[in-house]
């Protein structure tokens, strides 16, 4: 059960004796904090056991009213915090009284302190892609605060649900996002209204009744024919060349785009006299551990003598993320396949073509690709009709050895 009193007290001036300051203490479960009132009075008419002025003058009435009116303000900001689920100590009661806690707090200025924390954090548990993100999402939010309501800003205490919902309207219709990608952005948006509720800016959770789902999409993988035809085609431009065989490295190792990008000749290492890929995954940050595939080493080998590669220290001499996108749909088209190829395309390609089609237990396949668990890995290997009716087949000869051995008994 807590314990709240407020006690008045006198307090002598240390430059004259005979004039006290008015204080006031607040006591809650032992705790103290004390504050002053304002007020001074002569030492000698103050009462230390009612805690009030002495006397009836209209001075001392007057006073007597001001204390009590106080201590009705103060009860009143303690009955607020209790009940509204808050932690009452002595310094959030004292806060809530002068209006501490009501400091006014701007959607932007959390936002960009946020993003600022992020970006510190680069390379101490922070990608520079969330940091990027997250600067995306800002500027979305800021947008839409301007197409919706023609502001560049926003109290935090404000946003309500017709605000989240009006902002994931914006996102698919004016930003023209599809549904996974409007909701990463609102749930961006929704960490930054967390620490809001976390630092008690915002009393209600706007986000109470939102509902959004990621919708699992299959990410296309390029068959072994599919695979042929890019690795034979021939190209006029030497910047598609690269990109290919960028792209083909990535299909035989499974790394992702910011993980080729920041390989070098210390990422491979020689085990039982074979190179291996070993390199810390960029979005799961573990170790991951790749041998080398003979047609990987061909890759690496073409360039081992590149004066880009030799320059920057990296194996592979790799473009920016939208450049190497921008020649991959190049690529697909000029191969005629018939589908659309991203830097995505490669690492389920490896999943599933390249090992798990090919009798590479999945275990092996989500350890080589840095998963957690082997459900993430299911989710990004899919296997081929070619592969089910080669397990059937050897299902058949089994079934049809026992079925010999049956008649033969």
């Amino acid at each position: 059960m807590q314990t709240y009193s407020l006690l008045f007290y006198a307090k002598k001036t240390k430059g004259n004796p005979d004039i006290s300051a008015i204080y006031m203490r607040i006591t809650i479960n032992g705790k103290r904090a004390e504050l002053s009132t304002g007020r001074t009075i002569k030492t000698s008419e103050w009462n230390c056991k009612s805690g009030k002025i002495s006397g009836r003058s209209s001075s001392a009435r007057d006073l007597n009213i001001f204390l009590e009116g106080i201590r009705t303000k103060i009860f009143k900001s303690y009955n607020y915090l209790f009940n509204n689920d808050k932690i009452v100590t002595c310094e959030s009661l004292k806060n809530k009284f002068l209006g501490n806690d009501e400091r006014k707090v701007t959607l932007v200025e959390v936002f960009k302190g946020h993003n600022n924390q992020i970006k510190e954090l680069i390379g101490k548990g922070f990608a520079k892609g969330t940091w990027e993100r997250y600067e995306t999402s800002l500027r979305h939010t800021q947008q839409f605060m301007m197409w919706k309501y023609n502001i560049t800003d926003i109290f935090v205490s404000e946003i309500n649900p017709a605000f989240v919902t009006n902002y994931d309207f914006f996102l698919r219709t004016v930003r023209c996002c599809a549904n996974n990608s409007a909701v990463k952005y609102v749930k961006n948006f929704q960490k930054i209204i967390n620490i809001c509720l976390d630092n008690e800016w915002i009393m209600k959770n706007p986000f109470s009744n939102y509902t959004s789902k990621i919708i699992i999409t299959d990410v296309p993988c390029l068959t072994e024919k599919e695979l042929d035809i890019i690795k034979n085609k021939e190209f006029k431009s030497n910047r598609l060349t690269v990109v290919r065989d960028i792209f083909l490295f990535c299909c035989f190792t499974g790394l992702a785009y910011a993980e080729v990008k920041k390989l070098s000749t210390e990422n491979i290492k020689d085990f039982n006299n074979e190179k291996w890929i070993k390199i810390k995954r960029t979005k799961r940050n573990v170790e991951a551990s790749i041998p080398l595939l003979p047609a990987a080493e061909e890759i690496l080998e073409r360039y081992r003598t590149c004066i880009k590669c030799i320059n920057i220290g990296k194996v592979l001499p790799v473009y920016s993320n939208q450049k190497v996108n921008e020649y991959l749909k190049e690529i697909g088209d000029l191969c005629n396949l018939g589908l659309e190829i991203t830097f995505h395309t490669a690492g389920h390609t490896f999943a599933t073509t390249v090992t798990l089609n090919n009798g590479v237990p999945i275990e092996t396949v989500s350890k080589m690709l840095g998963h957690k668990n082997v459900r993430m890995t299911q989710h990004y290997a899919k296997i081929h009709d070619e592969k089910i009716g080669d397990d059937m087949n050897v299902l058949k000869t089994k079934l049809r050895k026992k079925e010999k051995i049956k008649s033969v008994g």
